[in-house]
C-alpha cells in the first residue's frame, strides 16, 4: 500500500459509493412511503443496464413487450376497480396511462430506437421503459395489498424479485453485456486519472441528490409525498391519496434503479442477475440510514464503497463477505437503542 494505491482505492470507492447512494436514497423513500423493502430494485439497475446496452447494440429488447404486457394487466385491474362506478374520465386515463403510454414507447422505439451512435435516444427510451415497469408493478402487485403488514409485503417483494428476474433471464440470456460510455473524454489529475464515465456517475449523483431535495420540499406531490412517509391514515384523512404516493414512489425508484444500470453498465459486463448483488449494497447502506435518513444512507454508501474497494485489495475473496458484514453491529446497537414500536395500522 502506498499514496497512489490509496488514491485510486478512495476513487474506485467513491465512484461505486455514489451508485449505492442513489440505490439506497431509492430504497428509503419507497419504504418510508409504502413500507416496502424493495428487493426487486436490482432488477430495475439490470432492465436499464441491458436495455440500454441491447438497444445500443441494435437490438430489440423484450423489456418493451413486458412493459406493454404489465400495461394490459394494470389497465384490467383498474377496470375491476372501477366496475362499481365506470366514469369515462377515469377510464381514459386509464387508457392513456396503461396501454397508449407504452404503445407509444414501442412506437418510438421502431422508428428510431436501437441506432449505437444515438447515445442520449437510448438512455432515454431505456429509462421510460423501466419507469412503466416500476408503476405498474405497483399497480398490479402490491396496491392491492397496500394496507397488509410489512411481513406479506415482504414476500410479495420477493416473488416479484424472482419472477422479474426469470424474464430477465428470458430477454437477455445467460451471456453478459457491455453498453458504450456516455462519454470517451478524460482528464487527468495528479496520479488519479478521470474517465467521462466516472464524471457522469458523480455529477448525476449530484443532480439527483439536488433535485429530490428539490422536489420533496417545493413541489405538491413531493410534500404528498413527504407526508404519506410520516403518517400514511393522517395523509389519507388529509386527501392525499396514498395509492398515487406509491405509484409516485416506485416511479421515481424504477427510473433511479435504471439510471444507476446505465452508468454501471459501461465499466462493468453486467448479467440478468448482477443487479440483484449491487442492489444489496444500497440495501446495506439504507440499513445503515436506518431506512429513515436520507443524508446518513448517501454517506453510509460512501463508506460502503470505499469499504468495497479496500476489502477488494486486501482480501478480494472475502469483499462481498465483509460489506454485507457491515449491517450486523447496525442492526444491534438499533435493536438496543430503539424502543419498539408498533406498526401503523390504516
Amino acid at each position: 500500500m502506498n499514496t497512489t494505491i490509496l488514491l485510486f482505492l478512495l476513487q474506485d470507492g467513491i465512484t461505486n459509493g455514489a451508485i449505492y447512494a442513489l440505490l439506497g436514497l431509492a430504497l428509503v423513500l419507497v419504504f418510508a412511503v409504502t413500507r416496502i423493502i424493495l428487493i426487486p430494485q436490482g432488477e430495475f439497475i439490470t432492465f436499464g443496464a441491458l436495455t440500454y446496452a441491447s438497444l445500443s447494440a441494435g437490438q430489440m429488447p423484450g423489456t418493451i413487450k413486458l412493459a406493454v404486457a404489465m400495461g394490459v394487466v394494470a389497465f384490467a385491474f383498474d377496470l375491476f376497480t372501477f366496475r362499481k362506478a365506470l366514469h369515462a374520465k377515469r377510464v381514459l386515463r386509464s387508457i392513456a396511462v396503461n396501454i397508449l403510454f407504452p404503445l407509444a414507447i414501442w412506437g418510438v422505439m421502431w422508428a428510431l430506437g436501437g441506432r449505437p451512435g444515438n447515445i442520449a435516444l437510448n438512455i432515454a427510451l431505456s429509462l421510460l421503459i423501466v419507469a412503466a415497469i416500476g408503476l405498474y408493478l405497483y399497480r398490479i402487485a402490491f396496491q392491492p395489498i397496500a394496507h397488509t403488514s410489512v411481513l406479506v409485503l415482504l414476500i410479495a417483494s420477493v416473488g416479484c424479485h424472482l419472477a422479474l428476474q426469470g424474464f430477465g433471464l428470458v430477454f437477455f440470456g445467460a451471456e453478459g453485456q457491455r453498453g458504450p460510455a456516455i462519454s470517451s473524454d478524460a482528464i487527468t489529475i495528479g496520479a488519479l486519472r478521470f474517465t467521462g464515465q466516472s464524471i457522469a456517475v458523480y455529477g448525476i449523483t449530484i443532480a439527483l441528490i439536488v433535485g429530490l431535495w428539490l422536489f420533496f420540499g417545493y413541489t405538491l406531490y413531493g410534500k404528498a409525498l413527504r407526508a404519506t412517509a410520516v403518517n400514511r391514515l393522517g395523509a389519507r384523512l388529509s386527501g392525499i391519496r396514498t395509492s398515487l404516493s406509491g405509484q409516485i414512489a416506485f416511479l421515481l425508484a424504477s427510473v433511479i434503479g435504471a439510471i444507476s444500470g446505465i452508468l454501471i453498465v459501461p465499466i462493468t459486463t453486467l448479467y440478468y442477475d448482477t443487479g440483484f448483488l449491487i442492489g444489496l449494497k444500497g440495501f446495506v447502506a439504507a440499513i445503515i440510514g436506518g431506512l429513515v435518513s436520507y443524508p446518513l444512507t448517501a454517506a453510509a454508501a460512501i463508506l460502503v464503497g470505499c469499504v468495497e474497494a479496500f476489502s477488494s485489495f486486501y482480501a478480494s475473496n472475502y469483499k462481498e463477505v465483509i460489506v454485507f458484514t457491515l449491517i450486523l453491529p447496525v442492526l444491534v446497537l438499533r435493536s438496543l437503542a430503539a424502543p419498539e414500536v408498533e406498526e401503523e395500522k390504516d
